[in-house]
């Protein structure tokens, strides 16, 4: 089964000082039939306007996913960590117990544009913690590089729960595949550009800011289509 979520389908929030794009139940945006896809709780597009940011709040047993798209975000936490995240980063923040933490666009000219996902820990009440990582495009340039992953692949960030998270840019014409267990879940969100997925359920387009929620439908192909030279996109395998 393959659910295509467009980008005109999800919930827009605008306050000003951050445009967000929510894919599930957020904040002011309540849809009960719409508040998860497997662990997955939230996916929010951002976009952070200079000298802006959220003040200091926060979290518990949550697994929160920050990758960021464009410009720098500025992190600071509970924990002691202070840290600028440039384009290319994805930071994984485990709050188990309780941890607070701030996000800012320091810069003075261009906005910061981020995706955040959040996702249910397998287990409450862990330690909390954080690690930081940054992919550069070579590195997932025609290949669906892991980042995230909470079964120990080779190179990535762990996460208390069982998700493996690839980030990839595929040059125009290219295609992957990508073969889908039975009895998982894959959301498949394109960052920018146009990407077919092809299933045993059909093809399907999807533009940037689309997105696929898929199961049980196996064996997948991804292949960039459009004019865009590159398309972009993050792939998370779920149970």
């Amino acid at each position: 089964m393959i659910k295509i979520v467009a980008s005109a389908e999800r919930h827009t929030s605008n306050k000003g000082w951050i445009h967000s794009e929510f894919s599930f139940s957020f904040a002011d945006y309540e849809d009960p039939s719409n508040a998860h896809f497997g662990c997955m709780l939230a996916h929010n597009d951002n976009e952070l306007k200079p000298q802006q940011g959220f003040k200091r709040h926060p979290h518990h047993d949550l697994e929160i996913v920050t990758y960021v798209i464009e410009g720098h975000l500025h992190h600071s936490d509970s924990l002691g960590h202070e840290q600028d995240l440039k384009s290319g980063t994805i930071q994984v923040l485990s709050a188990g117990t309780g941890i607070e933490h701030e996000e800012r666009n320091t810069g003075d000219e261009k906005p910061v544009r981020f995706l955040q996902m959040w996702f249910l820990p397998e287990n409450p009440g862990i330690q909390p913690s954080y690690q930081v990582q940054n992919f550069k495009h070579s590195e997932r340039l025609n290949h669906l590089q892991p980042a995230v992953s909470g079964s120990g692949l080779e190179g990535t960030l762990s996460i208390a729960q069982d998700v493996n998270l690839y980030l990839s840019r595929l040059e125009k014409g290219q295609q992957l595949d990508y073969p889908q267990q039975e009895e998982r879940r894959t959301h498949i969100y394109v960052v920018s550009g146009h990407v077919e997925v092809t299933s045993q359920d059909g093809n399907f387009q999807l533009g940037s800011g689309d997105a696929a929620r898929i199961h049980k439908s196996c064996h997948l192909k991804l292949q960039a289509t459009g004019n865009e030279d590159v398309s972009e996109l993050v792939l998370a395998d779920l149970p």
